[in-house]
């Protein structure tokens, strides 16, 4: 005959889910899993703000990096992000695929920013793409119109 699955220590139904259980697992907002979001990509486009310091220094590049640290410091509650000392590669990176890397990452920070909305982020993105775009330009691998 039928017999049932459940045992005296067991509570409840036998169709209970593990959202039933409150503290098996933590939970987060949509804030703050953005805000991790936000912050990974800030210090992914750090690092490689960091690669394109070090392959051709300019004081853009410095200040971008300073405010990129400093969001992503902001977002990670005071911690800094590690940061790799700079060190001319002695392969010489195409700087054109490590500005259009960092395009893309910053395009990537600028979506998770405007869903935040985190403006100061949002607007540090939005001008590190501008300036990405721009290098791209100038070295021709991408055209003025886009």
């Amino acid at each position: 005959m039928y017999e049932p699955i459940r045992t005296p220590s067991s509570r409840g139904s036998v169709h209970t889910t593990m959202a039933d259980t409150p503290a098996d697992f933590p939970h987060r907002s949509r804030e703050e899993e953005l805000d991790i979001q936000l912050a990974g990509h800030l210090a992914a486009l750090l690092a490689v703000t960091d690669e394109l310091r070090a392959a051709s220094p300019s004081a853009d590049l410095d200040t971008a990096a300073a405010r990129l640290a400093q969001q992503v410091t902001r977002l990670r509650q005071g911690r800094t992000p590690v940061r790799s000392p700079l060190a001319a590669d002695p392969a010489k990176p195409r700087l054109a695929a490590v500005h259009e890397r960092a395009h893309a990452l910053a395009g990537r920070a600028l979506l998770v920013a405007a869903s935040r909305a985190d403006t100061s982020a949002a607007i540090l993105a939005a001008q590190r793409m501008d300036a990405h775009a721009a290098a791209l330009v100038e070295t021709g691998e991408l055209s003025a119109t886009g």
